[in-house]
């Protein structure tokens, strides 16, 4: 299906990549943005912005000044007054996730890239009139906001409210708080756009082919040494031509960061992160200390064991996730890879694949690599009273089977925490992950159990073990690169080469010797988009990751039951605290042994690994 609101400039672009895709892949989906609006030049789309605007505007001069005496009054009245400011972040939230969802379709289009930034402004100048709300309802008193709480309606909010309440210590005065807000569209977000762009529109050379970064990163996947080489030398190349602009994004953006912590009596560099995810410091904290000191365990021990696999002493860096010798590097089929998917989640819950399914037929997934598009994978959950939109770059690799089923994993956790509305359906980060986990792990351990052979099994168990220590220790290193960076950015701007001296010695500690690094992979730091649009958010993936070890472990041994606790779980979206999810499971995250559970289990696929390499 075509995209209705496809410009001239792009079809060409499209028609290329969708035949050569058709050919090898299948007809590949793109999304039916259509439950917003009919393309960026439909006229209702100024008319929804008007209204937004005139809506805040309202909103304001009704309710500002006047909420501690509403709250006093009546906590029916204070709960209409919650109501119309959901109503008007799911309004400013159905035109910011097409703008969003329009730009990263194609990222370097010109007339979606000045539609998504006048979008971004006038949101920005609309928003400016509510942001009186959350200081305000802070500002009322405990026990004032307890007795209207007795309101059945208001008491619907008590978890968004309670959490609320956790941002106190960090908030500014109102003038203050303004500022930040209106300065982030010529600020931290023009940084974040400048970085997509540059990503978008750079180009990788290889034997005189230009390929996108998507292409590129794929060829290191692929059972062509040669070639994975030539990929990695490519994206060195490309990366060092813009390493000046690169530096200067981290540098500003962590300079950034820095200014809004200072001013918003954060800590800790990473605290308004935790707070965010409303987890606490000592939790994330055992996580990494976990994790770091488990790296001679896992990955240090497995890419030993594959060095060895692949003939060499040591695997040169574009080797790391090279297939193995003997594995299948087939292309696989999108229908193939949408039977596989629902199938796996299919055994678990005929409901969890039915839900899956409709991202399928609503067209509600785009999922062809085609240049320009943003790269990497994401769900978006939009508003709730749309529905998510699932982006994934798929070249028909395995792992881009696992990717779909992350991305779908995400998609369904938010159609079901949807019905708690605009404000209490987002998942903090660290819960968010759970669910695509969850669905990798169905998708992996139905198709162990088709395998057809003890060759078969470890070539499954390998590829697994290598998604894993990208998510766990892969993370927990891009995390603890992060938390350097931002250290030293305090004591003055980084230079490319210290930026690079920290990634390498972070990649050596992580990885071990068995993997040598020299030859261009110092500058590998430029491309993770982590590091530019939300700071520390990568040890939310070993969370979700070791969490989610624990958690299939229990549905292993579970009677009968276990799946209406997941659904549960995953219908509360963001009203209940980690501890009050995990409970039902007899998990707790706050005890370290928690987290040395989630890892145990990768361990024991290398153990397995060992096992079978000695037979």
């Amino acid at each position: 299906m075509t995209l209705k609101y496809v410009t001239p400039s792009s079809i060409a672009y499209q028609s290329a990549d969708a035949a050569t895709a058709e050919s090898a892949l299948g007809d590949l989906p793109e999304w039916d943005l259509s439950v917003f609006y009919s393309s960026i030049d439909d006229p209702e789309i100024d008319r929804d912005m008007a209204r937004a605007k005139d809506l805040a505007e309202q909103f304001e001069s009704d309710c500002k000044g006047k909420l501690a005496e509403i709250a006093a009054r009546s906590g029916d009245e204070l709960a209409t007054v919650v109501r119309r400011y959901e109503e008007l972040e799911d309004l400013m939230g159905r035109i910011g996730s097409f703008a969003g969802l329009a730009y990263t379709y194609l990222t370097t289009d010109p007339a979606r890239q000045k539609f998504y930034g006048d979008v971004q402004e006038k949101l920005t100048t609309a928003s400016l009139h509510m942001l009186f709300f959350s200081l305000e309802m802070n500002k009322i008193e405990d026990e004032v906001l307890e007795q209207a709480l007795a309101s059945e309606q208001l008491a619907h909010y008590r978890p968004w409210l309670e959490d609320l309440r956790k941002e106190r210590p960090h908030e500014r005065s109102e003038e203050i708080e303004q500022l930040f807000h209106e300065k982030h569209v010529s600020g931290a977000a023009a940084w974040n756009r400048l970085f997509d762009e540059t990503i978008s529109c750079s180009r990788y050379e290889i034997d005189g082919e230009e390929l996108s970064i998507e292409q590129t990163l794929n060829l290191l996947q692929g059972p062509d040494g040669e070639m994975r080489e030539k990929a990695a030398a490519a994206l060195s190349k490309t990366f060092a031509e813009n390493l000046s602009i690169f530096t200067l994004i981290i540098n500003t953006l962590a300079k950034d960061k820095d200014t809004y912590d200072r001013w918003h009596n954060f800590d800790d560099i990473a605290d308004s992160r935790h707070l965010a995810n409303r987890v606490e410091r000592e939790v994330v904290d055992a996580l990494v200390d976990a994790v770091r000191a488990a790296y001679p365990r896992l990955s240090h021990r497995y890419y030993a064991m594959k060095a060895k696999w692949l003939g060499v002493e040591k695997m040169k860096f574009w080797d790391r996730n090279a297939p193995l010798p003997q594995a299948d590097t087939r292309d696989i089929p999108w229908a193939e890879a949408k039977s596989t998917v629902l199938d796996a989640y299919s055994k678990f819950s005929p409901e969890l694949s039915e839900i899956a399914e409709q991202f399928f037929d609503k067209n509600w997934i785009d999922a062809a690599a085609r240049p320009g598009k943003s790269p990497g994978a994401f769900s978006h959950p939009t508003v709730p009273s749309a529905h998510p939109f699932v982006l994934i770059n798929y070249q028909g690799k395995i792992r881009d089977v696992m990717t779909l089923a992350h991305e779908l994993g995400h998609g369904v956790h938010q159609v079901l925490a949807a019905p708690n509305g605009a404000l209490m359906a987002p998942t903090p980060l660290t819960l968010a992950e759970t669910a695509s986990v969850f669905g990798e792990m169905l998708t992996f351990k139905d198709l162990l159990a088709k395998a057809e052979s003890a060759e078969k099994r470890q070539i499954m168990l390998a590829a697994k073990v290598e998604d894993m220590l990208n998510t766990v220790v892969r993370q927990i290193a891009f995390y603890t690169f992060e938390r350097q960076l931002h250290e030293l950015r305090k004591e003055g701007e980084l230079t490319a080469e210290q930026i690079s001296a920290i990634w390498m010695g972070i990649q050596e500690e992580s990885l071990g010797d068995a993997i040598d690094l020299e030859g261009g992979y110092e500058n590998f730091w430029t491309y993770i988009p982590h590091f530019i649009h939300s700071p520390f958010y990568v040890y939310a993936y070993a969370f979700g990751d070791c969490l989610v070890n624990s958690l299939y472990a229990v549905y292993e041994e579970a009677e009968e039951g276990f799946q209406q606790k997941y659904f549960d779980l995953l219908k509360a979206g963001g009203t209940k605290h980690h501890s009050e999810l995990l409970a039902p499971f007899g998990l707790d995250a706050t005890d370290p042994a928690f987290w040395q559970k989630g890892l145990a289990v990768i361990e024991r696929f290398i153990d397995e690994l060992e096992e079978m390499d000695k037979a």
